[in-house]
This record gives C-alpha cells, structure tokens and sequence, in this order.
C-alpha cells in the first residue's frame, strides 16, 4: 500500500495535462526550463515543477471610472474595458508581477493623457481616436511583458449635471437655430421662384405680343400689296379695252357719266357753289382726258421680264 501511494503521488507530481490554449511555465530547481504547450507531459519528480499557469485566450478586463480633465479645464468622468492576449508565457510570468494590473493602470493613466489633449465637446466625437492611441502606447509598454493589448473601449463619459445641462440648452439653441435657418431658406427660395414666375410670364407675354404685331404688319402689307396688285391689273385692264376699236368712244361715255354723276353729289353737299366759265362744255372736258390719255399711250411702256424686273 506504501508502495503504491508512493507512485500515485509521483504520477500526480509528474504526469501534467496542459488544456488547450493554455501554457505552463516549467521551473528545474528555481530556474525557468521551458514552456508547456496543450498535451500530456512528464516532468522530472522533485526537480522540475509548474511554476505560473497562463491562458492565451483574449480577455476583457474593466477599466474602472477615472475623473479626467479635458482641455477646456472640464472634469469628467471616464470608464472603459481593455482587451489584451498573453503570447510570450515565459515573459509574461518573469517580465512583471501582475501584468493585468500594470496594463490597467498603465491605460488609466494614458487614458487621461489623450482626454487633456481635446476639448470636452471633441470628446463624444473622437472616441474611436482616443481608444486607438491608448492601444498604441499600451502596446508599446506591454511588448517586453509578453503581453498583447488588442483593443481598449471607452464605455461612458459622464461629465457633471452643471455642464450637461448647459449642453442641452446649447444643442437646443443649435436646433433653434437651424429651424430659422432652414425656415428662411426656405423663404427666400419660395420668394426666387415666384419672381422666376413673373419673370417668365413677362417674358412669354412680350413675346406673344411681338409675335401679334408682326403678323398684323405682315398681314397689313400683304393687304395693301394685294389692293395695288388689283389696281395695276384694272389699269392694264382698261388700258387694254381702250386700245382696241370702240374704247375712245366707250371711254369719253364713262368720263361723261362720271362727270355728271359727280357734279350731281357736288349740288346736293352744299348751297353755294363756285362754277368753272365752262361747265356747261362737257365736250372740251372729254378731249382733255382723251388728250391726257393719249399722251401716256404714247410714251415706250416698260418691258417686264420673266424674272419680274422692269
């Protein structure tokens, strides 16, 4: 029974089962001898032993709340979680005594550092920026423990009830202030279309009547240059009747009818008349026009050419 005691003490002494992701650091006699991955392993009785036990999983330590002073001499209050990983057991176990608790405060104290650097209003708006340079000078300070800072969170930022509640009527005023902005942009914007409205109705309505005199004066011309069209044709008209045989005579009948007809209305419009001595020779009146008119029959008419030029 001694015997067998004996050897399962050994075996509990020697025979090791390191779980997965984790590391044993194995010391022979006092002095590191090697590092422990996840198996069975055999260490030598009473020489060698299990010296620090570490997990190379990541974990999350909370970062307990600071009081922080900002730029702007604002005192706030500042909490946060840390993530960090062991990769280096034997550095970790002989590099420092307690490696959780330095990289804490090792984050609290730069965590401070980063907050003085901004001002309180900047503070909610660079938080990703602030939890970047706090991984950055952790992980430069927790290289040579073996130690491996991933990220660090900033969970509140709790500034005091004084200054939270000149926040809220400062972003209440913003949000004042940007209803009047939009409302009277909003103004102005509606104000420059309806004078784009009556610009473009002023506009169409000169045009509209533009467009109305010209073609009243187009149609005034092709108007007038119709009636001279009608008149040049019935004076070529007659000028042609009365060069063929018969037309004197006709035309001395039509210059009697119409100087009888005229002077016929000349008696009815007024009560006083002035007389020629000759009224009464209707004959020499007709061998005047006869004169006249033979006169013009006389002179070379214009010959006009198949392109309407004279």
């Amino acid at each position: 029974m001694t015997i067998a005691a004996v050897v399962l003490f050994v075996l509990y002494k020697t025979a090791v089962v390191v779980p997965q992701q984790s590391a044993y650091v194995v010391e022979n006699l006092g002095k590191y001898s090697r590092t422990l991955r996840a198996g069975f392993h055999i260490l030598v009785p009473f020489i060698e032993k299990i010296a620090y036990r570490h997990s190379l999983k990541e974990r999350a330590t909370d970062i307990p709340e600071q009081i922080c002073i900002t730029r702007d001499n604002v005192q706030v209050g500042v909490d946060g979680v840390l993530y960090l990983q062991v990769l280096e057991p034997q550095r970790a176990s002989y590099g420092i005594t307690d490696f959780v608790f330095a990289i804490a405060q090792l984050a609290q104290t730069t965590l401070r550092s980063e907050i003085g650097k901004i001002d309180l209003d900047r503070t909610f708006e660079e938080r990703s920026m602030i939890n970047s340079n706090v991984v950055a000078e952790l992980d430069k300070a927790s290289d040579p423990w073996g130690v491996k800072v991933l990220r660090y969170e900033i969970k509140n930022i709790n500034p005091p009830h004084d200054v939270l509640s000149a926040m809220e009527k400062q972003m209440r005023a913003e949000r004042e202030k940007r209803a009047v902005i939009l409302t009277s942009e909003g103004e102005r914007d509606a104000k420059i279309n309806e004078a784009e409205g009556d610009k473009q109705r002023v506009i169409k309505a000169s045009e509209g009547e533009k467009l109305s005199q010209v073609n009243e004066a187009q149609g005034q011309a092709e108007a007038i240059l119709a009636i001279a069209t009608a008149t040049a044709e019935g004076l070529r008209q007659v000028a042609a009747a009365v060069s063929t045989e018969g037309g004197q005579e006709a035309m001395r009948l039509r210059i009697a009818e119409e100087y009888v007809e005229e002077f016929g209305k000349l008696a009815q419009s007024s009560n006083t008349l002035v007389l020629p001595a000759n009224l009464s020779d209707i004959g020499s009146m007709i061998t005047l026009a006869t004169s006249i008119f033979s006169g013009a029959s006389d002179k070379p008419q214009p010959t006009i050419d198949n392109r309407g030029t004279a």
